[in-house]
């Protein structure tokens, strides 16, 4: 087997079970899960009715087509019109997570004392990807007082010449923070100087609060620095947030069309077409925004209510996209999380399992992430008890 196996750290929801063994909550207090960022609004139904219509079709092997996505991308961000070849720019995929993980593999040079520079909370994909390529992780701690941004500035020079891949999350995971434009010009910036790749986990992109302002992407970025071709750029994006179709197992990579080749013939071996109902359903829910908007008015709602419950005892910042609440709870974040559950019959996920500890400690220590995802009644009831478990 694989030695680098060894090295990989136990997953999260793994931990989390371990943490609640033994537990028994209320029973006249149904319990609420908010650790997992699983949709679980309805699903759009002119999507399910294209699935259904199309299921004829699973007699054959797919070809792939990416003509929906580049256009969702050049709408979505405001790229100039033709400037995302579908052909070469795009390729769907049956879930991003698989994809990012499968990107780092076909990314890393092994030979060359490979590093992946990534966010510090991260999604957990990012390490393990890492890992198993033969790369050293580097985490880049994401502060508070930085708006929960990279602190590029304090990365070593030596770092980046060795870093390979550095991943960006925006809307982020856990802490929903935002990157600019200028950010995203700065990243680019260094991947030139150092000769490295941006790949940009962007899965959460039309989930947040303010509809006057948009997260901006890497492509964005990359189109008004002047970079047409999106050199250096690797994109994810995924209907499981945006359209709430998280079983549907369907998302795309686009940037670059040099390193957008060198990913497909890798997944020529690696990876499977998407199957044609799969890709007539994803097709539809990527031209339709409206839904998008509908299920964006949800959490939007969620956040609305939830937030004077739980700003007033945990002072939560509210985040400028995603579905999560990154709550710091001045205390042990495991000791909490056991607690709550114990009395109170709620589900969250310790800060400390999605963060690694570095010179200046975990900087998920003393933090839960609580997703949003419940329906509106179970997310306000959910804050209530939060609010009486803390007084």
């Amino acid at each position: 087997m694989n030695p680098r196996l060894h090295a990989l750290h136990p997953y999260p929801f793994e931990r989390l079970a371990r943490l609640k063994s033994g537990l028994t909550p209320p029973a006249q207090l149904k319990h609420i899960a908010m650790s997992i960022g699983e949709p679980q609004h309805a699903p759009p139904q002119f999507v399910l009715e294209t699935l259904k219509r199309s299921l004829d079709q699973l007699d054959c092997y797919p070809s792939t087509a990416g003509t929906a996505c580049a256009a969702w991308l050049t709408r979505r961000f405001g790229l100039k019109e033709g400037s995302v070849d579908p052909d070469s720019m795009v390729l769907p995929v049956n879930g991003t997570r698989e994809a990012l993980f499968a990107f780092v593999q076909a990314a890393v040079d092994p030979t060359r004392a490979p590093l992946v520079a990534l966010p510090n909370p991260f999604y957990q994909i990012y390490e393990g990807a890492a890992v198993l390529a033969g790369a050293e992780p580097y985490f880049i701690d994401t502060p508070p007082e930085s708006g929960y941004q990279p602190d590029l500035a304090a990365v070593p020079e030596a770092i980046w010449r060795r870093c390979q891949v550095l991943i960006l999350c925006s809307p982020g995971n856990p802490s929903g923070a935002v990157l600019p434009l200028e950010f995203f010009s700065r990243a680019l910036d260094l991947a030139e100087r150092h000769d490295f790749i941006v790949a940009s986990d962007e899965c959460y992109a039309d989930i947040y609060q303010d509809e006057a302002a948009p997260p901006p992407g890497l492509l964005e970025a990359a189109e008004a620095s002047g970079r047409a071709a999106f050199e250096r750029c690797v994109v994810f994006h995924s209907l499981s947030k945006r359209s709430s179709l998280p079983g549907l197992r369907s998302g795309f990579v686009a940037g670059n069309a040099a390193l957008l080749e060198r990913f497909l013939r890798y997944r020529t071996y690696h990876g499977s077409a998407m199957p044609v109902p799969t890709q007539l359903g994803s097709i539809a829910a990527w031209g339709d925004d409206a839904h998008a908007r509908d299920n964006r008015r949800l959490y939007q709602e969620k956040f609305a209510r939830v937030l004077p419950l739980l700003t007033p005892v945990l002072g939560i910042r509210p985040p400028a996209g995603a579905f999560y609440l990154w709550a710091q709870v001045g205390r042990d974040d495991e000791q909490f999380t056991r607690e709550l559950y114990a009395r109170q019959n709620i589900t969250v996920l310790p800060g400390s399992y999605l963060a690694r500890a570095g010179a200046r400690g975990n900087p998920g220590a003393q933090h839960v992430r609580i997703s949003l995802v419940p329906p509106l009644s179970q997310c306000v009831e959910a804050a209530e008890r939060i609010v009486e478990f803390l007084r």
